[in-house]
């Protein structure tokens, strides 16, 4: 309510906001509920259990978590696969601070232990304070040696939740559905135009959810006979709770209070509407599985994110004594480099000799050729694709050789895209770019200040 009346677009008597500040989330819902949407639709379940290092993770309940210093995170994965599991489709890596409330969602086109290494890379330079540990569930993609090690050497504390006990992980589970599932709906994602689309929301929700989305934890609960009285503190911004905790520089703080009161909720909000119904343009059709993309080029029409649009209107830039999106930091300004952590220190190197001949050296440009024409597929229907061009020459048993070479290719196709976003970010960027619109791609779709126009 401050940020609306301060851009101009609320003006209320003393009597009303006195009754908006005092009004229960109960209340609210009361009044809400006519406007919002019945009979939501459910994910699929996607977990498959990581069970090797169950012994080596220790295990953290919702009993456990009385972290008051922000940095450590619950993590979990939202599969973007409409009704059907099958077949490529994208993935969220939602990761939710314990004692703020800070939210991070990341766009991914697969979920692998590279994967997830790679975001977490990512998220520690997009997150203004340090991560110091993540809890996640049994699945494989977080359960593995890659995972592990690469926890070791940082120097961040890694917990799992129990199996089958979802309340370990109730912080990040209400974000699936009160940000992902609400931005993003249900349905299927395929391709790389569906991922950069994905992406862009994300960007400009991030902005939204933590500074503009307050939110109510629970202080203490107490049972009395069959009920149980639950206390919460006052609503606060992730943001709020951030400056409350005392922990940023005084000069950090100054920066992100900048930020704040720089952008405007209502155009925030405005380009994020414009955002999801670009990204709701790319919805596939669940019944195209495997083929469907074979021979679809790789393109960038996606709309992008700006931040300038956020402004009020006919500011481009903020002065040179308030540019606001970035504290300058050793951290911020270094050169990104390429995310790609090895497990040991005395590796001795990537083997690139081979012990056997290669079976698909005659047809190796060509297969990768199909892949980055459409980086969605799978190894499986690449394989049956030569086995139908090339009967009797590459037996099944050739899948897993082809999985691990797709694997490998699936790794080189994120980074660079993942080191634009950190280029663009809106909090660690030095100044908001010149222009107050949207860049538009290949003519498809603009965002004004106001709105969209196609």
């Amino acid at each position: 309510m401050p940020s609306l009346e301060a851009h101009g677009y609320l003006t209320l008597s003393d009597d009303v906001r006195t009754q908006l500040f005092a009004i229960s989330p109960a209340t609210a819902d009361r009044i809400l509920s006519p406007l919002r949407p019945g009979g939501r639709r459910r994910g699929a379940t996607t977990t498959k259990a990581g069970m090797l290092l169950k012994h080596q993770v220790p295990v953290r309940t919702f009993a456990d978590w009385n972290e008051t210093q922000p940095g450590f995170f619950e993590v979990d994965m939202v599969a973007h696969c409409g009704t059907n599991a099958e077949g490529m489709f994208l993935w969220s890596l939602v990761l939710t601070d314990v004692a703020t409330g800070w939210t991070e969602c990341l766009a991914m086109r697969h979920r692998s232990q590279d994967a997830v290494i790679d975001a977490l890379g990512l998220v520690r330079q997009l997150l203004p304070f340090a991560l110091l540990g993540f809890d996640s569930d049994n699945g494989g993609e977080f359960l593995n040696y890659g995972v592990l090690d690469y926890c070791k050497h940082e120097g961040i504390t890694f917990t799992r939740g129990r199996a089958y006990k979802k309340n370990d992980q109730c912080f990040v589970e209400q974000k699936n559905g009160s940000i992902v599932r609400q931005l993003v709906g249900y349905d299927r994602y395929e391709g790389e135009v569906a991922y950069r689309q994905l992406a862009e929301l994300y960007r400009a929700a991030r902005l939204y959810v933590n500074f503009f989305q307050p939110s109510m934890k629970l202080v203490n609960k107490q049972r009395e006979g069959s009920k149980v009285q639950r206390k919460y503190d006052a609503a606060q911004t992730p943001f709020q709770r951030l400056v409350i905790a005392n922990i940023l520089a005084e000069e950090r703080i100054q920066h992100l209070t900048r930020v704040f009161h720089a952008l405007d909720p209502v155009r925030l909000l405005q380009q994020i509407q414009a955002l999801q119904d670009a990204l709701w343009r790319h919805v596939a059709l669940e019944s195209s599985l495997t083929t469907a993309h074979a021979n679809l080029p790789l393109t960038s029409q996606h709309v992008r994110f700006d931040v300038a649009a956020c402004l009020p209107t006919g500011v481009a830039m903020l002065g040179d004594s308030d540019k606001c999106l970035t504290a300058s930091t050793a951290e911020t300004t270094s050169q990104v480099q390429k995310r790609k952590y090895h497990r040991t220190e005395k590796s001795l190197g990537p083997r690139t000799w081979r012990t056997r001949l290669d079976p698909f050296d005659e047809v190796a440009a060509e297969v990768h050729q199909w892949f980055l024409n459409a980086p969605d597929r799978t190894a499986k229907s690449l394989l049956q694709e030569l086995q139908e061009r090339y009967p009797d020459r590459y037996p099944d048993y050739l899948l897993r050789t082809l999985q691990r070479r797709v694997h490998t290719w699936r790794g080189q196709v994120v980074i660079e895209f993942d080191d634009q976003l950190i280029r663009e970010d809106a909090i660690l960027n030095h100044s908001f770019p010149a222009s107050l619109r949207a860049i538009p791609v290949d003519g498809a779709l603009t965002l004004s200040s106001v709105g969209v126009s196609v």
